[in-house]
């Protein structure tokens, strides 16, 4: 009879996250499964559990998945972890329990914190209806042809982001998807929990002032549609009010070009021709 895997949540930050059920499931099972041994040996030292450990990550998984399942195969039970959160969203965990289903092993979950749905629940945007895209693709043409996917997307979206690439991440966003509403949530449940709600504009302009730290999760308002299109007149007019508030013509083509989807280089040449037919 073959054994069981255990999908068991852990806290993001806060070990009083921790429930009484998945102590008591790492407690009782053979071995676990985590991302990173070094991790999750602080986490049950703290719980003063004692239980063998393998290493299951991105880098291993096809050689390890293997291992685990035949060890599961024979009886054993397993429990899985990852370093924060729930394993198996934008994590390998996902490949060991497609590999299970495939090899008719049971699988059990023990729900436990998660940062997407926490930072979601913070975000003071729509909740009803959203999407999880985790981790953007770090390559620039890639990053920006899939957020070109996502630009009419209505539903909220929820990505991950590591600091040393968030500056990148939110200026694609800003040049995409427009001038919208985001939160940004970082390192949610520890001392340090920051939650920004702003715009993208606001988002890039903060952090090119001071220097991203901690992981975040970027909660982006989705598309909204607008009751009447602006023409394109009114639109050379919003470039007009930019204008005369001192901001150079180019950037307010530009500004205008992401908020209104007309081109930023039409926008430009009629707008001079329009100067250039009054004076």
């Amino acid at each position: 009879m073959s054994g069981k895997l255990y999908v068991v949540g852990t806290p993001i930050g806060n070990l009083e996250d921790m429930s009484v059920r998945a102590v008591k499931t790492l407690q009782e099972v053979d071995f676990i499964a985590a991302e990173d041994t070094r991790v999750t040996l602080k986490l049950l030292n703290h719980f003063e559990i004692k239980k063998p450990m393998v290493s299951y990550h991105e880098h291993n998984a096809r050689e390890k998945g293997g291992e685990i399942i035949t060890r599961l195969l024979s009886g054993q039970t397993c429990a899985i972890v990852t370093d924060a959160g729930m394993p198996c969203i934008s994590d390998p965990g996902e490949d060991l329990v497609r590999l299970c289903a495939e090899n008719g092993i049971d699988t059990v979950v023990i729900p436990g914190p998660s940062a997407a749905i926490s930072a979601l629940a913070l975000s003071g945007l729509s909740t009803s209806k959203f999407v999880f895209e985790g981790f953007l693709n770090p390559q620039k043409n890639a990053r920006l042809e899939r957020l070109e996917e996502l630009k009419r997307e209505k539903r909220t979206i929820i990505f991950y982001e590591a600091p040393h690439k968030l500056c990148d991440t939110l200026s694609a966003m800003y040049q995409v998807l427009g001038d919208r509403k985001i939160t940004l949530a970082r390192e949610l449940t520890k001392i340090y929990e920051e939650v920004i709600r702003t715009t993208l504009s606001q988002a890039v302009a903060l952090f090119e002032e001071k220097a991203p730290k901690g992981e975040f999760v970027l909660v982006v308002e989705g598309m909204v549609e607008e009751e009447q299109s602006l023409t394109f007149e009114q639109a050379l007019e919003l470039i007009q009010a930019l204008v005369d508030k001192g901001e150079p013509l180019s950037k307010a083509a530009k500004d205008v070009a992401r908020q209104t989807g007309f081109k930023k280089g039409e926008l430009y040449s009629r707008f001079l021709g329009r100067v250039n037919a009054v004076n």
